[in-house]
């Protein structure tokens, strides 16, 4: 099991370094990591390890399919969540990802209070009920600054499975 964490280790330390750097994280990382998950738990579990590491893929895969569908994150981040999966296996990645959207939404929050100001949130929270009344005439709040707030989200992949992998969460 050396093996696994050591890889996973290095793995997020350097996406989590080229993620905060061009905002990419590479192929060249992630594949070989999943290819890494899927090989040393077929050869030392056999069939048993390959559907273990293959099913942790596919549940890394999608729990950030969706966003990444909707634009809302990059291919990169879907395939680390990946190699995550194949690495440790679905149970592993699905209390990963509790921790990781958990940060994910912490960030958000602060970028957007540092961005518009505490007070604005708090006045476009409070005016929520009525926005989504359907009668949006009866406010006018000021949209021209159109500019999305975003951020390298490999910052929460990482964090939230090494605080996984230390603490083991939930």
């Amino acid at each position: 099991m050396l093996v696994i964490y050591t890889t996973l280790f290095l793995a997020l330390i350097i996406s989590l370094i080229t993620d905060m750097k061009s905002r990419r994280i590479l192929n060249i990382i992630t594949f070989p990591v999943i290819l890494i998950g899927i090989g040393f738990y077929s050869i030392t579990q056999g069939w048993d390890g390959f559907f273990f590491s293959s099913f942790g893929f596919l549940t890394g895969i999608g729990t950030l399919l969706i966003p990444f569908i909707l634009g809302g994150m990059g291919a990169g981040d879907v395939k680390l969540m990946g190699a995550i999966g194949a690495m440790m296996g679905s149970a592993f990645t699905l209390k990963a990802f509790f921790i990781i959207a958990l940060l994910g939404g912490v960030i958000s929050l602060i970028l957007i209070l540092r961005k518009k100001g505490f007070f604005n949130v708090m006045k476009l929270l409070y005016l929520m009920p009525l926005l989504l009344s359907g009668n949006p005439g009866l406010l006018n709040l000021n949209y021209q600054d159109k500019s999305k707030i975003v951020f390298p989200y490999g910052v929460p992949i990482v964090l939230g499975t090494l605080i996984t992998m230390v603490w083991g969460v939930v």
